[in-house]
């Protein structure tokens, strides 16, 4: 794991109230820009959600020219972890369900015939930190033409929606997007018009949990909702519907 100048870790935990698919290219990314410091974060979690605990202590700082709000400097306090150990532990006791999130973002073309796939997974299955383990709800969306990175950030947002309907109050995200993970992190900058609205979505979507981590992974860490992505763009132009999200039943 990397760590910032000051010593912190680069990916951990934040303490808040199948087929190979076309990446975002080098020119894409570097258009998002990194920035040394912050990045504008979002004003709060819309609707219902859990207030920031006193050992939070989140404070609000001035509004950036996007009209939104600096987050804290350095990370919340929270402990670490990687998403080798994810799995070896199961859910916090006395708290709400844990859930793992792998997503994933899928543009044939930038932009180009896109979809968004993801896989939420029990923190508590004693298999959990497996890329393939069993999943307790998954998505499987057509999006339209879109870029690869908006493809990426709906998966997210759409993710974190589907936990937050199951209860979930601590999200570990596992993504293969370094610019989505250092982005949430605030420590790359968020330029993109197209992408501001995803991103503030997901922070706020994010801060509602009691806790959270995102953590960058490697592609085959994600196969299962990479083959998510790829079965709806192929659903779709075999006539079939453009949403298949698979949860439990009430």
């Amino acid at each position: 794991m990397r760590t910032s100048p000051d010593g912190r870790a680069r990916s951990g935990w934040h303490r808040t109230g199948a087929a190979s698919t076309p990446r975002a290219n080098d020119q894409e990314r570097e258009a998002n820009g990194r920035q040394e410091g912050c990045c504008p974060c979002a004003a709060g979690p819309p609707g219902r959600g859990r207030r920031l605990t006193s050992s939070s202590r989140r404070r609000e700082a001035p509004a950036d020219p996007f009209g939104n709000l600096w987050p804290d400097e350095g990370p919340l306090e929270g402990r670490a972890g990687t998403a080798e150990s994810l799995g070896a532990s199961k859910a916090t006791d006395a708290h709400g369900l844990r859930l793992i999130v792998r997503t994933d973002g899928a543009a044939r073309g930038n932009p180009g015939p896109a979809a968004a796939g993801a896989v939420l997974i029990d923190a508590s299955a004693p298999n959990a930190g497996d890329p393939l383990a069993a999943p307790v709800a998954s998505i499987s969306d057509y999006l339209g033409i879109a870029t690869n990175n908006v493809a990426e950030y709906t998966a997210v947002v759409r993710a974190l929606r589907l936990a937050r309907e199951l209860g979930a109050d601590e999200v570990d995200l596992l993504l293969d997007s370094k610019l989505i993970v250092e982005q949430l992190h605030g420590r790359w900058k968020v330029k993109d018009a197209k992408l501001l609205p995803l991103w503030n979505e997901a922070r706020s979507l994010l801060s509602a949990s009691r806790r959270w981590s995102a953590t960058h992974v490697g592609r085959a860490q994600n196969s299962a909702a990479d083959a998510l992505c790829n079965a709806a763009i192929d659903r779709v132009l075999a006539g079939g519907p453009a949403s298949v999200v698979v949860q439990p039943e009430v």
